[in-house]
């Protein structure tokens, strides 16, 4: 009996002894993979269909960020529910950072409003990696629109409002959710048709199809130089330097109307903190570079500062920015 015991202890021991060596082991291939990372291709995930804002930034973004990580960074392109869809598909990817997202104000903000059984929580599901830009909001219509300033932008509205219609990317949005205080601003509800995506909403507006938007400078500069589109107002302070005859929202006479979407990278929560810190390492490198910026303030996009872009920078921009949005949205009241 004494001897079974013996060998019965030997046996734990050992066994013990495995399984110690073994959760070494998986740590350090953990380790190493983390610090090798990335070994293959990024798949960055887009909510939006193609040539949207999100899209355009996100491609100018992962040019460079593929030559630091020395691994190429794959659009995907996913569109559904207001880019709900495709947060919820990157919330839920595994956290190595293999996979990872190009959010903005719509999907990690005024989706918790708008979208009551949301499947994710943007300030929880996610591990912020960085703050890319800021992107101010114009008033758009077509071409042959009728008013000549923003003053009578909002007259005509608010006298034909049932025989016009709005366009947007989707309900969550941001085309929707500015257009949608700037409605309610306005005390108008007119006809709202959706679209997969900025793109084709504007698309629509050039051709005519639909009367007026809300949309972001990046997606709609040349068209307004080119006059393929009428730019009423930006929704910031100061004029954009990439429209500088587009006037403010306060100088044309709505300076309760104020909206900046902004786009930032994401990757699943728990992805770990060596991967969070390379991907950041490389979003500032590609913000530093001077073609980079240039390209993408020739869009009129805002680039943040050292300060805002860091990891804890974005996760506090996310909550304040669920705080503004929630309450502007339930007061407004969404239609469809």
């Amino acid at each position: 009996m004494e001897r079974h015991d013996q060998g019965g202890t030997a046996i734990g021991i050992l066994s013990r002894a495995i399984a110690v060596v073994a959760a070494l082991g998986f740590a350090a291939g953990s380790a190493a993979a983390q610090t090798d990372y990335p070994r293959r291709a990024i798949t960055l995930i887009v909510p939006f269909a193609a040539g949207g804002p999100t899209d355009v930034i996100s491609r100018i973004i992962g040019d460079h960020m593929t030559r630091t990580l020395g691994q190429p960074i794959i659009i995907e392109n996913m569109v559904g529910a207001g880019g709900t869809t495709a947060s919820t598909r990157a919330a839920r990817a595994t956290p190595d950072g293999y996979t990872i997202e190009m959010g903005h104000m719509g999907t990690h903000a005024a989706s918790v409003a708008l979208y009551p059984n949301l499947a994710y929580k943007p300030d929880v599901d996610f591990a912020p990696i960085g703050l890319v830009a800021g992107t101010p909001v114009l008033i758009l219509a077509k071409k042959d629109f009728p008013p000549k300033d923003l003053r009578e932008f909002v007259t005509y509205l608010k006298s034909n409002v049932d025989s016009l219609n709005m366009a947007h990317a989707g309900v969550g949005s941001v085309s929707y959710t500015t257009c949608l205080l700037l409605n309610s601003i306005l005390g108008v509800k007119p006809p709202s048709i959706p679209f997969n995506g900025t793109g084709p909403a504007l698309t629509a507006l050039i051709a005519g199809q639909v009367d007026y938007m809300c949309d972001q400078i990046v997606n709609v500069v040349q068209q307004i130089q080119g006059g393929q589109i009428k730019g009423y107002a930006v929704a910031t302070p100061e004029r954009s330097p990439a429209l500088p005859s587009v006037p403010t929202t306060k100088e044309a006479g709505l300076a309760e109307f104020q909206a900046q979407a902004w786009n930032g990278l994401f990757a699943p929560k728990d992805t770990p903190q060596p991967v969070l810190d390379k991907l950041t390492d490389a979003l500032d490198k590609a913000l530093d570079d001077e073609q980079t910026r240039r390209r993408l303030l020739e869009l009129g996009s805002v680039l943040p500062g050292k300060a805002e872009r860091t990891q804890k920078a974005l996760a506090a921009l996310v909550k304040s920015e669920i705080d503004r949005w929630t309450p502007i949205i339930k007061a407004a009241g969404p239609t469809n």
